[in-house]
């Protein structure tokens, strides 16, 4: 199966199938607009409010983020509140688990993208990772991937990198590429461990300049992010957004 090539190629370094991590992070880093713009503004604590929704989203426009991110049942009032201001609702789908039927996920995204989210982020099957049934996962995300591309949107496939081996991060991440990821994720923020630059550089290794990588969970600062964009990340998920933005002088 082929990888399905990324629908955002201006987020990489393209050179013969490498990513130039460092002159991303130069120019990412160059002033706070073009840091926000590598930055999906996340909010998906179980008990967020509407009222805190609406002020991610009105940040999210404010600052330009890469998109906000929100759990399905905040889908549609997202995508209500940032319509006309360009900047796209990013939702998660198997979250936090990874355990849940193909055919739910397909649904999850099909319902999802009608109502105008522009980015899932799946959780990769990860009990299946574990037991070495590869064809199910790629399975799983293939299926995602054909409802999530068919209806203009794309992909990230986190695979929850504290639960797996270093075989099964590298495994893993071949598979996503394979079955269609637009890019590969590391973490829920849901598990005992976020992002590590260790993982994303040995994800980074694995895909090369074929899709992009997410760094997320417990990136709280803008050393934290520096930190993931030089080993190799070209996205970042993180609720502490707007103070790491202030890092770097934005008011």
């Amino acid at each position: 199966m082929q990888a399905i090539p990324p629908a955002q190629e201006s987020d990489l370094e393209f050179d013969h199938g490498t990513f130039d991590s460092a002159a991303f992070t130069a120019r990412t880093l160059s002033d706070w607009h073009s840091l926000a713009a590598v930055i999906d503004h996340t909010l998906l604590k179980p008990e967020a409010t509407r009222l805190q929704i609406e002020n991610l989203c009105d940040e999210a426009a404010r600052y330009r983020f890469a998109c906000a991110m929100v759990n399905p049942i905040w889908a549609a009032t997202a995508v209500g509140i940032l319509a006309g201001t360009g900047v796209p609702v990013g939702v998660v789908i198997g979250f936090p688990l990874g355990a849940s039927l193909v055919s739910t996920l397909r649904q999850e995204a099909a319902a999802l993208t009608r109502l105008g989210a522009r980015e899932l982020d799946m959780v990769i099957p990860i009990g299946q990772l574990k037991s070495g049934n590869h064809h199910a996962v790629q399975h799983a995300i293939h299926a995602v991937a054909n409802v999530v591309h068919h209806n203009g949107a794309i992909l990230k496939v986190i695979l929850e990198t504290a639960l797996l081996t270093v075989e099964e991060k590298l495994r893993g991440s071949e598979i996503a590429i394979q079955s269609g990821a637009d890019f590969i994720k590391t973490s829920t923020g849901f598990a005992s461990a976020g992002a590590t630059a260790a993982d994303v550089a040995l994800m980074r290794g694995v895909a090369g300049g074929r899709c992009g990588v997410k760094a997320a969970g417990g990136i709280r600062s803008l050393d934290d992010l520096r930190a993931m964009l030089e080993a190799g990340a070209n996205r970042i998920g993180a609720s502490a957004s707007v103070s790491i933005l202030r890092e770097l002088g934005a008011e």
